[in-house]
């Protein structure tokens, strides 16, 4: 099934960038002529996403950004709708990062929210879903994915839910060093794409599964091999351009 999915390498800069370092990255990415069967995306702040656009329009190189309101507009300080992202041409935008789940009490509802307004504005949730070394040590680590995951898709409809993006990210490994090994990650990824079969056959076949906990060039390879995986959620590797297009070239 894994070959029907085009392999997704998506970068997450989280907050870092400028407008100099991303002309100098996002250049010695054109540079090198990507030529990949994945598609390439880099999630930036959205306060670089008008440079995204005028840098990346015409490329081969997509964009997104790394959250997104519940709401399409009014009284909300602050935040940045679906619809304006719509405005650069975003075509993704990260929704329920550990980060976000963590330091700013996201819940399981306000990603699924998140999700479902991105929709609306045609712009792809990169749905994230993963445990803490607490919760993978008490054995939890299936049923919190799982309740992860089952909240965005009490929102949508088949159609929709086979239009979004999971990334699995166990938040032990990410920034750590430490990383699954492909057999760890698989077992999740598996569980994951069951749970979206018992919903949609469909929806299980289309949606790509992407490995978020710290991929980088030496275990790209062995972890994208594995048939539940289908791509990577790039953290540190993805703000240097040789590494980005190690992975890229991996898959």
């Amino acid at each position: 099934m894994a070959q029907q999915r085009r392999t997704l390498i998506a970068g997450n800069w989280k907050m870092n960038g400028s407008l100099s370092a991303n002309s100098g990255l996002l250049g010695d990415l054109l540079a090198a002529s990507i030529e990949s069967a994945s598609e390439v995306l880099v999630c930036v702040p959205s306060v670089y996403l008008a440079q995204c656009d005028a840098l990346l329009a015409k490329t081969s190189i997509a964009f997104g950004a790394q959250d997104v309101s519940a709401h399409q507009s009014g009284a909300y300080t602050g935040e940045v709708s679906p619809a304006m992202l719509a405005d650069f041409s975003c075509k993704y935008v990260i929704v329920g990062h550990s980060e976000r789940r963590a330091y700013h009490h996201e819940s399981n509802e306000l990603v699924a929210q998140k999700s479902l307004q991105a929709l609306r504005s045609n712009i792809c949730p990169i749905v994230c879903v993963g445990e803490t070394l607490e919760q993978r040590e008490a054995g939890k680590t299936n049923e919190v994915v799982v309740t992860q995951l089952q909240a965005v898709m009490d929102v949508l409809d088949d159609g929709a839910l086979a239009r979004i993006v999971v990334a699995y990210e166990p938040v032990w490994a990410i920034g750590t060093g430490k990383t699954a090994t492909p057999e760890m990650a698989q077992e999740v990824h598996a569980v994951l794409r069951k749970t979206l079969a018992e919903r949609s056959a469909f929806a299980a076949e289309k949606v790509r599964i992407l490995y978020g906990g710290s991929m980088k060039p030496d275990n790209a390879k062995e972890l994208l091999v594995m048939p539940d995986i289908d791509g990577g959620l790039i953290g540190g590797a993805a703000l240097k351009a040789v590494d980005f297009l190690a992975i890229i070239a991996a898959a």
